[in-house]
């Protein structure tokens, strides 16, 4: 008897649903995209209206053979990829690849794997969505006319093999640009001024910090300003001028979406954004759990919306009554707004199951798989319950009487831990903060006068969860692509992960410089912000893809050509060096790596002798007074270090100028490629670096 064959691009995703449905439906998997632009050629035929040209990809010959088969002797036919556009668009490649019958073949969706989502997608069973299709095909061919037309003007300029993206160039220009920010930052110092007091005849003590006010605006910029403040409290007495008692409260986070999923387990565990994705993957698709077979954890990974639906919402709220009580539940049903523009194609990424409490489960899963549900489930749970709710005590303090020097003292109290009885992560934990018992009038003695010294910060590097929310803040890219486009960029060696921050490698400066100067609107944020609405106007059927490729082709080949023009017919020769090759006695040449500059036999391939480059900085160490030179960190950061090194312990990040500190005797160092500054190593000494005379 023949069988309903249902494909799926994941062989785990299949397991699954085939414990689900049982014998009677054949269940097989496509393992991803089957059709594909071709690799050795442009594949859009610009003169026929941009139509591409799909080929097979390689190594699915055998997986698209037993399809056909399998698809030949069976009664029904459902494609059941992902959601997405990505998904839509596997699934209409199938049906061009097996040349399947489109009477005899449905599309089927669920944004989870259980029964009652399986069942009831089989149930909705619709054909193509061509707004999905063709919104896939539009960023598709667009990254492709970007990363054909500029990598071979990249071979020229730079080395072979280099390559460029569209979305990827923005994000690259993003980190180069804070690491430019970074060190062209000149700190400013400033200065904060608190008191521990007690009441007087009374118990306790509490903290106050110095106020501006409108009869003393003095700002505490330097340790004199500090000195003027105490001198004119010193002999003052300290009096409760105001007292304010006030309540607020916490708001549960919403769901987790795909970009706030990657940022909290950024910050909590520090995953790098594709490892996160990767276990969230296999908590959709399906885990092993002891008793119950293979599961579906998670609703789908890929999703911009944090609305949940009314099942998921009844499931939450029976399990917020039973196990805490019905004043955790909020009065009303929660209803959070997606920020900006999104797809809202799915649900948030929430636990397909409330009463899977994760400790029930732990011990099926790995350490990593166990963190990562127990975050969702705790963040989904606790964005159903009520807010945390906190009694606020202010006191203003003075000095001197009226027209005297304010002081201020806050504290709060948490009176209700509401939705912090379940998600209480770092940021969330507030120590309370008590303040004695005190009354307008109230008299009060200093105890300790506590000035501290500060200096402005540069703005943080980017981790790759602050890049997926600066991404989705800014509009570039899909919380689908976020992981994967931080990922190539450290796979073709723009960028490094040092510490948790992500760096420019000095390939990828070179590579910013060139997209920045001759493909200004390419590295853009707005407009790439404005293609990805344009994309998502294609998805609801509201443009025409090819009324897009239109539109920024003819402008983007101008660009090319001028670039080329400009660029010229570069050759780029291998600099000859005076190191003699050890295994040949060539003269060894500086060959440019993925991590930058390197030295190298030019007898390659019959001497394959390569050795790290080590260029002379122009100034001495100053530890030994030996020579400084350029080296590279395993990860591809460029560093400065002594030539006598291990024996001279000297590394700095930025060149020294050879001169010391005016303020501490330290050595100074040159920052910044645009606007240089010359700082101090140890201490908040910087200033503008003087202009170079030509």
């Amino acid at each position: 008897m023949a069988k309903t064959l249902i494909i799926l691009e994941s062989p785990s995703k299949a397991k699954t649903v085939k414990k689900i449905l049982g014998s009677n439906y054949k269940i097989e998997a496509c393992v991803g995209h089957v059709r594909d632009l071709p690799k050795s050629s442009f594949g859009v035929d610009v003169d026929n209206d941009f139509e591409p040209k799909y080929i097979t990809i390689r190594g699915k010959g055998d997986i698209l053979a037993n399809l056909r088969k399998q698809a030949k002797s069976a009664k029904k036919v459902y494609l059941a990829t992902d959601p997405d556009r990505e998904g839509e668009a596997i699934s209409w490649h199938l049906i061009h690849a097996l040349k399947l019958d489109e009477k005899n073949t449905e599309r089927i969706v669920f944004n989870e794997i259980t029964q009652t989502a399986v069942k009831k997608a089989l149930k909705e069973a619709r054909k193509i969505d061509m707004d999905l299709v063709d919104a896939q095909q539009a960023r598709r061919i667009l990254d492709r006319m970007v990363g054909y037309r500029i990598s071979p003007l990249l071979w020229k300029k730079v080395k072979k093999g280099l390559s460029a993206g569209r979305v990827q160039s923005v994000v690259l220009k993003l980190v180069c640009d804070r690491e430019e920010e970074i060190e062209q930052f000149i700190p400013e110092e400033y200065w904060t001024l608190e008191i521990s007091l007690s009441p007087v005849g009374g118990k306790g003590k509490l903290t106050a910090r110095y106020s501006i006010s409108d009869n003393y605006k003095k700002e505490l910029k330097s340790e004199e300003d500090v000195q003027k403040v105490l001198q004119a409290v010193e002999k003052s007495e300290f009096q409760v001028a105001e007292v304010k008692h006030g309540s607020r409260q916490k708001k549960p986070p919403a769901p987790f979406t795909t970009s706030t999923l990657q940022q909290e387990a950024s910050k909590l565990f520090g995953y790098p954004t594709s490892r996160t994705m990767r276990i969230a993957q296999q908590l959709y698709e399906g885990v092993d759990i002891k008793g119950e077979g293979t599961v579906g954890l998670i609703s789908y990974i890929r999703t911009d919306s944090p609305r949940i639906s009314d099942e998921a919402y009844e499931d939450a709220k029976a399990l917020i009554t039973e196990n805490y009580g019905e004043n955790y539940l909020p009065p009303e049903r929660v209803e959070y707004k997606s920020k900006g523009r999104t797809q809202d194609a799915h649900e948030a990424i929430r636990p397909t199951n409330s009463t899977r409490r994760p400790e029930t489960i732990k011990a099926s899963l790995s350490g990593e798989q166990f963190k990562l549900y127990k975050l969702i489930w705790e963040r989904f749970i606790g964005s159903q319950m009520a807010p945390a709710h906190y009694d606020t005590l202010s006191v203003k303090i003075t000095a001197g009487g009226i027209g005297g020097v304010n002081f201020r003292s806050s504290g709060s109290v948490l009176t209700f831990d509401g939705y912090l009885a379940v998600y209480s992560k770092n940021e969330d934990n507030e120590k309370d903060v008590t303040i004695p018992a005190v009354k307008v009038g109230d008299r009060l003695n200093a105890l300790e006068f506590i000035p501290l010294q500060h200096f402005t910060q540069p703005p943080p590097r980017f981790s790759e969860g602050n890049m997926v929310r600066t991404m989705e803040e800014l509009g570039i890219g899909r919380p689908g692509t976020f992981a994967q486009t931080i990922t190539t960029l450290m796979n073709r060696g723009y960028i490094t992960r040092e510490n948790k921050v992500m760096y420019p490698t000095e390939l990828g400066e070179i590579v910013n410089e060139i997209m920045t100067e001759y493909f200004e609107n390419i590295v853009d944020v707005d407009f790439t912000a404005k293609m990805e609405n344009a994309l998502d106007s294609v998805e609801l059927g509201e443009e025409q893809w090819k009324n897009i490729v239109r539109e920024f082709y003819p402008p983007f080949a101008e660009k090319i050509q001028d670039a080329e023009e400009k660029i010229g017919d570069i050759e780029v020769k291998d600099e000859e060096t005076d190191v003699i090759c050890e295994l040949c006695s060539r003269n060894m040449v500086i060959k440019f790596g993925r991590f930058g500059k390197f030295l190298a036999c030019p007898g390659f391939p019959d001497c394959r002798n390569a050795k790290p480059l080590f260029e002379e900085a122009g100034v001495n160490c100053p530890l030994c007074d030996s020579k400084v030179v350029v080296k590279k960190s395993k990860k591809g950061r460029k560093y400065f270090g002594c030539e006598k090194s291990p024996d001279c312990e000297f590394i700095s990040w930025n060149l020294p100028t050879g001169e010391k500190c005016p303020d501490c005797g330290q050595f100074l160092v040159e920052k910044g490629r645009k606007k240089r500054v010359v700082a101090c190593s140890a201490c908040a000494y910087a200033v503008e670096a003087p202009e170079v005379e030509d």
